[in-house]
C-alpha cells in the first residue's frame, strides 16, 4: 500500500489523541463532544464535527482506524489532500443528517401523542429523569406515559460517536475507483467484489436500523449514520465523474 498519505496521517493522530483524552476524563469528554440528541440539553452546536473524533472503546476506534489507513490511503492518493477531506467530512455530515433524520422520524410521533395528553415536556423531562411517574396524571396519561416514554427517553438521551459515517463514505470513494476489487468482511472470509460488497453493507445497515437486528457490529451504532455516510460519498464521486471532463479525472 506504500506510505501512508498526509490527511490519514493526521486525522490518525488526532482520532487517537482524543480517545487517550477520552480514557482520562471519561464521561466528562462525551457530555462535551458526543453528539447528542437535539433537544437533550447536553446537545452544542460543535458535537456535529467534535462527535467524529470520539470513539466507544478500543475495538470500535481500532477497527475504524485501520479502515481509515486501509481505504483512506488509496483514495487520498488519486483525489489529493483537500479532495479527500472534503469526501472524508461531508460524509461525516451526511452520516448526521441521516442519523438524526431517523431520530426525528421516530421521536416525533411519540413526543406528539405524549403532548396530545396535556403533559409539557418539563414534565416529561422530569419523568425521565425520576424514572417514575408524577403524581396527579389521569389514568389516560399514565397509560400514555408506560407506553410511549421509554421510545421517547430512548431517542432524548441518544448520544452518538465514531468516524463510521466518514469513512463509510471513504470507502464508498474506494468502491467507486475500485469496483472489481476483491474485499472481505472479518467475520465472513469471503472475497467479494467492491461493487457488490458495498452495497451489501449499506443494505445490511438499513435492515439493522429497521428491525435492530445487528448482524456484524454491536446493538447500540448509529446504523442510519452508516448508510448516510456512504451515500454522500458516492453521490460526491459520481458527480465528480459525470461532470470533471478535464485531466484531473480521478478515473483516467
Amino acid at each position: 500500500m506504500g506510505r501512508m498519505t498526509e490527511a490519514v496521517k493526521h486525522l490518525l493522530i488526532i482520532n487517537v489523541i482524543l480517545f487517550f483524552a477520552t480514557q482520562l476524563y471519561g464521561e466528562q469528554m462525551y457530555q462535551w463532544l458526543a453528539l447528542w440528541f437535539p433537544k437533550n440539553s447536553n446537545f452544542h452546536w460543535w458535537q456535529i464535527v467534535s462527535h467524529m473524533f470520539m470513539h466507544g472503546g478500543l475495538m470500535h476506534i481500532a477497527f475504524n482506524m485501520f479502515a481509515l489507513w486501509m481505504f483512506g490511503t488509496p483514495v487520498e492518493r488519486v483525489l489529493g489532500k483537500n479532495r479527500f477531506l472534503f469526501v472524508y467530512f461531508s460524509a461525516g455530515l451526511g452520516a448526521v443528517l441521516f442519523q438524526l433524520g431517523y431520530y426525528y422520524f421516530n421521536f416525533l410521533p411519540a413526543e406528539t401523542e405524549l403532548l396530545s395528553t396535556g403533559l409539557s415536556n418539563e414534565q416529561l423531562v422530569q419523568m425521565m429523569t425520576s424514572n417514575q411517574l408524577q403524581d396527579g396524571l389521569t389514568n389516560l396519561q399514565a397509560s400514555t406515559v408506560r407506553a410511549v416514554l421509554p421510545e421517547y427517553a430512548q431517542i432524548y438521551y441518544a448520544s452518538m460517536v465514531g468516524a463510521s459515517g466518514c469513512i463509510m463514505g471513504v470507502l464508498a470513494a474506494f468502491g467507486m475507483m475500485n469496483p472489481e476489487a476483491r474485499l472481505m468482511l472479518i467475520f465472513l472470509p469471503i472475497p467479494i467484489k467492491a461493487k457488490y460488497f458495498i452495497p451489501g453493507i449499506i443494505l445490511l445497515d438499513v435492515i439493522s436500523a429497521i428491525t435492530g437486528q445487528s448482524f456484524f457490529s454491536p446493538s447500540n451504532t448509529a446504523y442510519m449514520a452508516h448508510v448516510g455516510g456512504a451515500i454522500v460519498g458516492f453521490l460526491i464521486m459520481w458527480y465528480w465523474k459525470k461532470n470533471q471532463f478535464n485531466q484531473n479525472r480521478w478515473d483516467q
